[in-house]
């Protein structure tokens, strides 16, 4: 079975693969395959094409990448960083 890497920010974008296996590695859903160079490799499985349809995303249909309360939790952790600056 083939599989592509999605995540945007990914270096290997677009990529196909051949699933060798999935796995529960480090409290995360894991696939694993052979890179281009022949080395084993695992990557979560949400950064994949075999990851299950994201809800928020389906729902916000491409206008926004970010959940309120994600940007909200970002919103605190600068506002922390330039207290801790200041100081």
């Amino acid at each position: 079975m083939n599989f592509e890497i999605t995540h945007p920010f990914h270096p290997q974008r677009g990529a196909q693969f051949v699933l060798t296996r999935r796995r529960n590695d480090w409290g995360e859903d894991r696939v694993v395959f052979f890179d281009t160079h022949g080395k084993l490799r695992s990557i979560r499985t949400s950064w994949t094409s075999l990851a299950e349809p994201d809800l928020y995303a389906r729902a916000s249909a491409g206008r926004s990448w970010f959940r309120i309360d994600d940007l909200l939790r970002l919103a605190a952790e600068v506002a922390e960083l330039k207290a801790r600056s200041r100081a």
